[in-house]
């Protein structure tokens, strides 16, 4: 999977009712919930026209080979639309059945795991991870200080208390990636090939232990491997593999048949190219600072199944799952409905409510916009501060390949867009949300 093969190289609508069910049929399945007409869950199709021609555009001037959009009101689907390729030298084109890489979109789903362990009694959020994972037990802090006149002075110590099963899921444990930065500690984490070289989540925690910590836990908001350690947690809590347990408690409780971290053999000719940034290296650049003429896309890792072939044994919490969007509006309806989709009962309403809580109170790191961080998901807690169209209370989060999903429960609306384009610096989800949000006509 590209989450772990990017690190070895990188170190790290519809117009009317007939254009809702024309695009509808495009799936070679169903779409996650019974579809309306857009009027009938209160969007505007002539609104929803904007989406169709802003994605098209994109299409046409070659910055994505294709995309898929899906928009769920008041538990129906009333737009889903795509265009363009999922492989588009091969010339296969995109339909709603698609199987995307959706990379970090894999979190919340793992949260969701821990919070069914957490319900049935085996563990209190702010109990240490040690408790379970004892290669975290004696964790160090690893500070830089640069000198005036270039020197880098370093300080290690002790933590000053034990990493918490919540700091794991709202990013506070202090640990990183490897690869957003170039600390000391950063350095270490490639050394050791922290993702990348491992084969089990187990290899993975255990060289944790070794590395010292960025920030002293529980203080600062840092993206990094903790959902990975999560769902070592739930391994070793629930004594299966993890992608056994989600399987067993997610996956086919809600009828998610196409998510996991292989790509069956049968289900090959549904799985998408991923696409970068084309030709040179300063193309590359050009393209990260959004210059003019460097959007334009070639593959970076075809369809072949890769690392998704069966027999995988590195289960990501963090990044490592494949889906479609029907199967993730299940996910997705399943935390808006608190808890329960189609009488198969996950998670209490009160731990849907907990996990879509601010998390963050005095923690600095995540939440200058009119967000905070809760327990696999950010969360809006100022529509005006964001500065984008939305409600309060809404949560979401997206993958490195652009995937995006946002639930807001003041709306009873679903959000699901879906892209493979690594690395991804467009507009394009930001885009599908707020054209959604302008589409609402009730």
């Amino acid at each position: 999977m590209l989450h772990r093969s990017l690190l070895r190289t990188r170190l790290i609508v519809l117009a009317s009712m007939a254009c809702l069910f024309a695009s509808s049929a495009v799936a070679d399945g169903p779409l996650g919930l019974p579809t309306a007409a857009p009027k009938d869950v209160g969007l505007s199709p002539e609104r929803l026209q904007r989406i169709d021609d802003t994605f098209q555009a994109y299409v046409d001037r070659k910055e994505a080979a294709g995309a898929m959009a899906l928009i769920a009101r008041r538990g129906k689907v009333g737009y889903v639309q795509t265009w363009g390729d999922r492989d588009r030298e091969a010339g296969k084109e995109m339909t709603a059945d698609t199987i995307f890489r959706i990379y970090s979109m894999s979190k919340p789903i793992t949260s969701v795991a821990v919070m069914l362990l957490y319900e049935e009694g085996h563990f209190f959020l702010d109990d240490p991870v040690a408790r379970f994972l004892p290669e975290l037990a004696k964790m160090e802090v690893e500070s830089e200080t640069n000198g005036g006149n270039g020197a880098l002075t370093i300080e290690r110590k002790k933590a000053t208390r034990q990493i918490t099963i919540r700091d794991l899921l709202r990013h506070t444990a202090g640990l990183s990636y490897g690869i957003f930065g170039n600390t000391q500690v950063d350095q270490q984490y490639r050394a050791a090939g922290i993702l990348a070289d491992d084969k089990t989540i187990a290899d993975t925690v255990e060289k944790l232990g070794g590395i010292p910590l960025r920030f002293e836990p529980g203080t600062h908001w840092h993206y990094s491997v903790s959902v990975d350690v999560a769902g070592r947690l739930v391994e070793v809590v629930s004594g299966q593999s993890f992608d056994e347990f989600l399987n067993e408690r997610i996956f086919k409780p809600l009828g998610m048949v196409d998510t996991g971290f292989v790509v069956p053999a049968e289900k090959h000719d549904r799985f998408s190219v991923l696409y970068t940034p084309k030709g040179t290296q300063v193309d590359r650049e050009a393209f990260l600072r959004g210059g003019p003429g460097s959007k334009l896309i070639e593959p970076l890792e075809s369809n072949d199944l890769g690392d998704f072939k069966p027999g995988e044994t590195y289960f990501s919490g963090g990044g490592g799952l494949v889906s479609t969007a029907s199967d993730y509006l299940r996910f997705c309806q399943m935390m808006l409905n608190g808890g329960q989709l189609d009488g198969e009962r996950l998670l209490s309403r009160k731990s849907v409510e907990l996990m879509t809580s601010d998390h963050l109170e005095g923690i600095t790191g995540f939440g200058r916009d009119g967000s905070t961080f809760g327990l696999g998901f950010a969360v809006t807690t100022d529509v005006g501060k964001s500065g984008s169209l939305g409600s309060v209370g809404s949560f979401a989060w997206g993958g490195a390949a652009g995937t995006r999903f946002w639930i807001d429960p003041e709306e009873e609306l679903i959000g699901i867009f879906m892209v493979q384009i690594l690395p991804h610096r467009t507009r394009m989800g930001e885009e599908f949300r707020l054209l959604t949000y302008q589409s609402i006509n009730d």
